[in-house]
């Protein structure tokens, strides 16, 4: 499994732990002693009906609809903030970034300090924006805020489940941290400040190595023009014999970019 997987799987789990309270059985119960976040609790079998058709879903569309028929029949339902947040990451796994923008800002009205959400839309928008859009600033500054609000609420967040432990919520949240850092390397990258946005991806990679962010790393080293450290990035990616192959082709553009960068200066 990819490393970008296994973030996205972290998220996904971590927004399904909610749905422990109305399941018959759940694991035993951890004997840390930090803040756990308050349950949402139902309030009849038909809502616990509606909450699992979320979780059951076997595509994004019929995942979304489920929670639109919660929301739609249950309007004082406290699984709304986590329907909605279900609503964007399936509207991100179909790449409709308008939708999951549309549900990532209802998940914030229902839950201003939403990290999983913030995470999500901060390095989608600043990744959709254009050198000449004339919104561009705009853009880039509310990814921003995404990324900076998603750190504060991670710093003061909760365990959000009874059942999670201390060192799997650490890595949890370093892993989140990790993305909004991401997000705010593209930012960084996108208004041309390359010596910041290195920075950050490599912060997003200290604290949950991945290839992406190595390779955005590289592509940040590449701009700035320290072709030898980018090499030796892209070469620790593809170090790894697991790598997708997708991921692959990535890195070994940005090594031929390197390459070609390193060749020009030598001629100059």
């Amino acid at each position: 499994m990819s490393s970008r997987v296994i973030r996205t799987a972290v998220l996904s789990f971590v927004s399904a732990l909610a749905l422990l309270t109305v399941q018959t059985a759940s694991g035993q119960e951890s004997t840390s002693n930090t803040p756990v976040a308050p349950q949402p609790k139902v309030k009849s079998q038909k809502e616990v009906d509606a909450i699992m058709a979320i979780q059951n879903a076997l595509d994004p569309d019929s995942r979304i609809k489920a929670v639109e028929e919660l929301i739609r029949n249950f309007s004082d339902t406290e699984f709304k903030a986590f329907a909605l947040q279900m609503a964007a990451f399936s509207a991100q796994q179909k790449n409709d970034f308008e939708q999951m923008m549309i549900y990532g800002e209802r998940t914030l009205e229902a839950d201003p300090k939403n990290y999983a959400v913030l995470v999500m839309m901060a390095p989608a928008l600043a990744q959709r924006t254009r050198e000449f859009d004339l919104d561009k600033e705009e853009k880039l500054s509310r990814a921003e805020k995404y990324a900076n609000e998603a750190l504060k609420a991670i710093d003061a967040a909760p365990r959000p489940n009874p059942n999670v432990t201390d060192q799997q919520w650490d890595e949890a949240k370093n892993d989140f941290r990790g993305q909004a850092y991401e997000g705010l390397g593209l930012v960084s990258m996108a208004r041309k400040d390359f010596e910041k946005a290195v920075a950050q991806f490599k912060q997003a990679n200290d604290l949950s190595p991945n290839a992406p962010a190595k390779i955005r790393m590289a592509a940040a080293l590449n701009a700035a023009g320290k072709h030898d450290e980018a090499i030796a990035a892209v070469d620790e990616v593809m170090a790894d014999p697991q790598l997708n192959p997708q991921l692959k082709n990535f890195a070994q553009a940005e090594k031929v970019r390197a390459v070609q960068a390193k060749e020009a200066k030598s001629k100059q």
